[in-house]
């Protein structure tokens, strides 16, 4: 085999490497900036094995719904021919409904069927191990994220964290014709209600969901390698980030603005935790001791909330449906990146290049094969 054959498979897997290379050198550089070698394993585990599986197991089946043939009607089908499944499926989300609050009822009632779906098609279909087609995959992400925080962390102890905010504000002001984020931000303060601002906080905090819905469909569809592959593609856009960051640390508009705190609503989440952020990073850089490795991220430039969405279409690019919904869904998501003041506007475009060469790195394509006869999503198998 010639240099021109092995290379691009080479460039695939080189998440594998670079990801086991910054696993080796993170206790040094931890312990070189005075940091532990603990995290925060409580609330790690159970905001991402709990939390973010239940939500992307509904976006999943939610965009198998949307997007993928064969799914809905064998599962209206089987509920037509034993009318009891639908009174029991009642009565389940009734006690949700009187035990839980919030979305909480829906999610876990969708996800109940859903799992109960996988697993009926699985014994019809004889479906192969797809629950480690699955968990590989988002443990190889979940450590991934584990070395970015430790990674992130450590950048902001040997780094300014706002020394490039001034700068970054600046070009800001030459591409919007003298305009600013805050600007725009202060505006919608002042224009529309809270209950807008709560709803743009949901769709921003939303993206998570989006990128285990990606592993769960791309696991089921095309196994094991293909979910790894775009973790693979997730967490060397991370890695690229955390590059970028050393380079210019920034935080983010809502640091320079002088009455954020006075004029941003106090009752939205992101507020609390812009304010944390501000005060952790300057106790990072004046090394204050801490017990463990927080779940608290830093990185202002490159705006993930841009890049990771766009590696998720260019992995369902080929279900066009899933592909349109989760692009009107991403242009509201870039409203609220900007509207809660998150980012600068050149964050944005950081992070489009920043998928761009992600994307590039790890050769992502999919469906190169044809596809096995598995479902794309829990409760899709034909």
């Amino acid at each position: 085999m010639d240099i021109k054959s092995r290379s691009p498979m080479q460039l695939r897997h080189w998440h594998y490497w670079i990801s086991l290379t910054l696993c080796a050198v993170l206790i040094p550089v931890l312990r070189a900036q005075h940091l532990p070698l603990k995290f925060d394993w409580i609330t790690l585990g159970v905001a991402y094995w709990l939390v973010l599986a239940a939500q992307s197991i509904f976006v999943a089946t939610i965009l198998a719904l949307i997007g993928l043939p064969g799914v809905w009607e064998p599962f209206v089908d089987r509920y037509r021919k034993n009318p009891i499944r639908i009174a029991i499926v009642f009565l389940y989300f009734g006690i949700l409904l009187w035990a839980t609050t919030g979305m909480k009822p829906l999610v876990l009632t969708v996800d109940t069927i859903a799992l109960l779906e996988l697993r009926e098609r699985q014994r019809a279909n004889g479906l192969r191990h797809p629950a480690v087609s699955v968990l590989v995959p988002a443990a190889y992400l979940f450590l991934g994220f584990l070395m970015v925080l430790g990674y992130n962390c450590a950048i902001v102890s040997a780094r300014f964290n706002f020394a490039y905010d001034p700068a970054l504000a600046a070009i800001d002001r030459f591409l919007l014709g003298g305009h600013s984020v805050s600007e725009f931000t202060h505006w919608a303060v002042g224009t529309f209600p809270p209950a807008f601002f709560r709803l743009l906080e949901f769709i921003y905090f939303g993206m998570f969901p989006q990128i285990g819905a990606t592993i769960l469909l791309l696991a089921l569809r095309d196994g094991k390698k293909s979910a790894l592959q775009f973790v693979g593609t997730i967490l060397i856009s991370y890695y690229l980030a955390l590059a970028i960051f050393y380079i210019w640390p920034s935080q983010g508009p809502y640091y320079l603005c002088l009455d954020h705190f006075s004029r941003f609503p106090a009752n939205l989440q992101a507020f609390n935790i812009q304010k944390t952020l501000i005060t952790h990073a300057l106790a990072r850089w004046h090394h204050d001791p801490i017990a463990r490795i927080p779940t608290d991220y830093y990185i202002g430039l490159p705006c993930m909330h841009i890049a990771q969405p766009l590696v998720v279409m260019w992995f369902v690019r080929r279900w066009r449906r899933i592909l349109i919904a989760l692009a009107a869904y991403d242009v509201l998501l870039v409203a609220a990146v900007v509207l809660l003041e998150w980012h600068y506007f050149v964050d944005i475009v950081a992070g489009i290049f920043v998928a761009a060469l992600a994307i590039t790195t790890t050769r992502g394509t999919v469906g190169r094969k044809a596809p096995q006869p598995v479902p794309a999503a829990p409760g899709t198998m034909r």
